[in-house]
């Protein structure tokens, strides 16, 4: 079984002697790791103390780097201590009206137009049907 730490007890692990990352829920002691990461020891040393999962994600690490992980691995994070990330709700905004005509003419030639049609249809039979006669 894992030993499971806290986001506190990762936290106190933010040194160059001492260095332990959270990504995808595990804890990893990457202190070893410093000097050889392609990146710099900057780049792991600036994610020390939070969780890395996204920062690592986004590099697109290869699988080689992957399996790598396991020796470096110490535990996993207690995901009750990590703060809950927000789903991003966006603003409300009135409907955009591209041509900026306003809704009311809108409504209106929608029930005139078919209306005038329809009117002009008959007036063209009625007309017909006195040529006609």
């Amino acid at each position: 079984m894992s030993k499971v730490f806290t986001l506190e007890d990762v936290a106190k692990h933010n040194t160059k002697e001492d260095c332990w990352l959270i990504i995808g829920g595990k804890v990893y002691d990457v202190t070893k790791f410093l000097e050889d990461h392609p990146g710099g020891d900057d780049v792991l040393l600036s994610s020390t103390g939070k969780d890395a999962t996204d920062d690592f994600e986004d590099v697109g690490h290869s699988n080689t780097a992957r399996a790598m992980m396991d020796e470096y691995l110490v535990g996993e994070i207690d995901a009750s201590t990590i703060p809950s990330r927000t789903k991003y709700v966006p603003p409300k905004q009135p409907h955009y009206n591209q041509d900026k005509t306003p809704e009311f003419v809108i409504k209106i030639l929608q029930f005139l137009v078919p209306l005038a049609i329809l009117g002009l249809a008959v007036a063209v039979r009625m007309y017909t049907k006195s040529e006609s006669a």
